[in-house]
């Protein structure tokens, strides 16, 4: 059947449930046998398939395709959640497959999970608690992100792969499949093996998206400098701060090293990863 809320026409399936106080943008489809809360703000184009539940204070942008067995939005998986209004955001054009799981923030986490635009959760991921995801993010099959990871943007994740809590992992960093990422991956890093190290740079990535050969090249030169054997981290970050003052991408990793965070920085497993 068709329903009218508010000003949108939607087209809802029999089965499925809308509780009175949902928000449904103009031209969403509501497969069968799907559960929207009171406090879910679906945006305009949404298709949910089916079996879907959407619950908790939700807001999804425009143009979400949600497959069957999503839950979005139930109460975190924290044992000291006791029911604080938090929040998840998932920005527009996302694709959310089956059984994917996405929990809203904590009062230890600033109350809010958010997701950014254009990204792909494949079956069976898991977003917790208080997350931050960046824009065109793909979180393969199985993918575990524990409570308070920040993923960058065009972060890829491969099948089950597992991201410890307060991890950060970089913008354009590549996570490969069953790995155990404990520490921050630099930003264009790659990180492989459980327990996860830093195995080079993302060049695959990089050149798909365009960076140029002299980009790439400088990226490969501080990231060698970077994790030479001689000196500090820190003295490694001045030397290398100096060589390459006016080069974008290598400043973004400084200062996602200068940033730190509650993990320490993943480095390259011996000399072979560190000269890649």
């Amino acid at each position: 059947m068709t329903v009218s809320i508010g000003d949108a026409r939607i087209s809802v399936h029999p089965s499925s449930i809308v509780e009175a106080g949902a928000r449904i943008g103009a031209g969403s489809v509501i497969g069968p046998f799907c559960h929207i809360g009171e406090n879910v703000d679906l945006g305009e184009g949404a298709t949910l398939q089916s079996h879907v539940v959407l619950a908790g204070r939700t807001t999804i942008g425009p143009r979400a395709k949600i497959f069957p067995f999503a839950s979005i939005g139930h109460q975190p998986q924290d044992l000291k959640y006791r029911g604080e209004a938090s929040t998840l955001t998932i920005g527009s054009d996302c694709l959310i497959r089956e059984g994917v799981t996405m929990n809203p923030g904590t009062e230890g986490g600033g109350l809010a999970t958010t997701v950014g635009d254009r990204c792909a959760f494949l079956a069976n991921s898991h977003v917790a608690h208080d997350c931050r995801v960046g824009d065109h993010v793909v979180l393969s099959n199985n993918v575990m992100l524990a409570g308070h990871t920040s993923i960058g943007d065009f972060v890829i994740l491969g099948g089950g792969a597992a991201v410890h809590q307060f991890v950060r992992i970089g913008h354009h960093a590549f996570v490969g499949g069953l790995a155990g990422v404990e520490n921050d991956v630099i930003p264009y890093g790659m990180a492989l093996g459980n327990r996860a190290y830093l195995a080079g740079l993302n060049l695959v990535g990089l050149k798909r998206r365009g960076f140029s050969r002299e980009a790439i090249h400088d990226l490969r030169r501080a990231y060698r400098l970077l994790f030479a054997a001689e000196g500090t981290l820190k003295e490694r970050v001045a030397d290398v701060a100096g060589e390459f003052e006016s080069h974008p991408q290598v400043h973004e990793i400084l200062d996602f090293i200068r940033a730190g965070g509650e993990r320490a920085v993943l480095t390259p497993r011996d000399s072979r990863e560190a000269s890649a």
